[in-house]
């Protein structure tokens, strides 16, 4: 079995999908945009099960996969998914320091990794077996 893209290419998809995110959110940096892509992903993994949160990761692309299942603590009952101001603040509590991500940072992140090399369909059929609130976690407005 041949070395799949998403191993191979990797470090080239991610750098243009951090621009993205840098971009969408209008943060200045490299670093903030991953300190805020990192704040969203733990954010919504927080409010899954284990096997929940591993059929999201199989949805994402390498890097952003391994980042948002880093320094994970399971929780064998996650709080259900609150409204979307809770949601941001839970989001920018996340390194609450180093956090400058914007209040749209949740639909920002969302609209970077659907242009990103993500299939939608199999994004949309992951998060519909998902507890409420999920779906519009991702939720982007086109």
């Amino acid at each position: 079995m041949p070395m799949p893209q998403t191993y191979f290419l990797a470090s080239r998809d991610f750098d243009a999908f951090i621009k993205d995110v840098r971009n969408t959110c209008m943060l200045q940096t490299h670093h903030q945009a991953y300190h805020t892509l990192r704040a969203v992903l733990h954010t919504f993994r927080s409010h899954l099960t284990a096997q929940q949160a591993l059929d999201f990761a199989n949805v994402l692309p390498a890097v952003p996969r391994a980042i948002f299942v880093e320094d994970w603590t399971l929780s064998d009952s996650p709080p259900p998914f609150s409204d979307r101001a809770a949601l941001i603040r839970e989001m920018k509590s996340v390194r609450k320091d180093h956090n400058l991500a914007p209040e749209s940072a949740i639909e920002d992140v969302a609209t970077a990794l659907r242009r990103s090399s993500i299939d939608e369909r199999e994004l949309d059929r992951v998060l519909a077996g998902f507890p409420d609130g999920a779906v519009d976690f991702w939720k982007v407005d086109r």
